[in-house]
């Protein structure tokens, strides 16, 4: 490889590192301003994308780029969680009084959780030059298995040289 060409390697690996490192910060200030309590998700990652952009950390394209692939990997962890939650629920031990109210809760709240899953899955498709958190991701076309161990951008699939998957951790 020529002088030339490891420079722009070099170059190319710097600047895929900053973006790696304003994603995790801009997930970083959304999860402490939910921590907080005083704001929703979409309040709280919109606040944490001004207040970077503001800083000088990102441009107003990077934070809104980077704020969808937030979105996403946060969505994502949401619809894990509801798993957790209806597999922990063991409404067959409850009288049956509480029983039939605390059905109706989950009820509706798994028919929201799982309008939102619906909503998210059209989101869960993750695309080569993408930057995403640790995980699985599958090729959509030969369903061969990428494990990402840190946060990076996505590479083309190594066996059918697809550009679209679907994460799972």
């Amino acid at each position: 490889m020529s002088e030339q060409n490891e420079e722009k390697v070099e170059q190319e690996e710097k600047v895929e590192q900053e973006e790696i490192g304003r994603y995790e910060k801009l997930a970083s200030r959304t999860a402490d301003l939910l921590e907080e309590g005083k704001k929703t998700f979409d309040e709280a990652l919109k606040k944490a994308k001004e207040e970077l952009s503001s800083a000088g950390d990102f441009s107003r394209e990077q934070a809104d780029k980077l704020g969808e692939y937030v979105r996403r990997d946060l969505k994502e962890n949401a619809d894990k969680a509801k798993d957790a939650v209806m597999k922990a629920v063991e409404p067959q031990r409850l009288a049956a009084g509480v029983q039939s109210a605390f059905s109706r809760i989950l009820t509706s709240a798994a028919e929201t959780l799982t309008e939102l899953a619906e909503r998210s899955e059209k989101v869960l498709e993750y695309k080569t030059g993408e930057i995403t958190s640790p995980g699985t991701l599958t090729c959509k076309d030969c369903e061969a298995e990428m494990h990402m161990t840190k946060t990076t951008r996505i590479p083309p699939c190594p066996k059918c040289h697809k550009t679209l998957f679907r994460k799972s951790y």
